[in-house]
């Protein structure tokens, strides 16, 4: 009688985190955007439909694992960018850092809950887009697909989160952001399929006979976006102990 008991108090323990993480992230991922989560999912979603639309516009050739690849990177993209370069003004602007720098210790969980949330939801966003494209368009592995789009993707949203912490300004870091998107963009022909093309695409088709050196690239290419996104995370909350510069 004893173990039906323990089993189901552990299945009712397990309901109750379960339960407990939806909250946690659903509350987060609606601060992150600001309360405006809806239109953020379909802004995002009309905008993967033009990126669609232009290119099947552009080229009667079907769509290949390459191009659901730059397919999928817009939206998210766009879906990083708001949060993590508004995300410290607005709760400037709402008085809510005061109250976060008011709690020892707990400010740093707050904005590193609230990365996690971020990502989550992107990553749930770009798996549901991923499959869409992989019933419709071409065959490819949708698990692969979304973990190689979230490597510039992250990079960018942390970036523009230490950015943030720098300037203190959404309005001032959507500029500086701007100009190295610009910049990323035009290095794109010169750095394109080298390991510190930021767009690296490793779906990209190659001969035989290089697919050693771009798998190479790859794994290279992986590891340096890795370590600047850690290195802008634990900038940006370093950034974060001034307490003085944010209030």
């Amino acid at each position: 009688m004893t173990q039906p008991t323990q089993k189901l108090s552990g299945t009712a323990l397990l309901r109750q985190r379960l339960k407990t993480l939806q909250a946690f992230f659903r509350y987060n991922a609606n601060n992150v955007f600001a309360g405006k989560f809806i239109y953020f999912i379909l802004f995002a979603i009309a905008l993967f439909l033009f990126v669609i639309v232009i290119y099947t516009l552009n080229t009667s050739v079907p769509p290949e694992a390459a191009d659901v690849y730059f397919f999928l990177l817009t939206p998210g993209i766009v879906l990083v960018f708001y949060p993590s370069v508004y995300g410290i003004d607005n709760d400037t602007q709402s008085r809510m850092i005061e109250t976060l720098f008011g709690i020892p210790d707990y400010r740093y969980k707050v904005w590193l809950a609230r990365n996690l949330a971020l990502y989550a939801v992107v990553t749930l966003i770009l798996l549901s887009l991923a499959l869409l494209c992989r019933f419709v368009m071409t065959e490819f592995n949708v698990t692969s697909m979304v973990f190689h789009v979230l490597f510039p993707i992250a990079f960018i949203g942390s970036l523009g989160f230490m950015l943030s912490t720098i300037t203190r300004s959404g309005n001032g870091t959507t500029a500086i952001m701007i100009v190295i998107m610009l910049v990323f963009f035009s290095l794109d022909d010169v750095l394109e399929g080298s390991r510190w093309d930021l767009f690296f695409n490793p779906f990209e088709s190659v001969e035989a006979f290089v697919q050693v050196i771009h798998d190479d690239n790859t794994l290279y290419n992986r590891i340096y976006i890795i370590s600047g996104i850690i290195i802008a995370s634990m900038f940006s909350l370093l950034r974060l102990q001034k307490r003085e510069k944010f209030i």
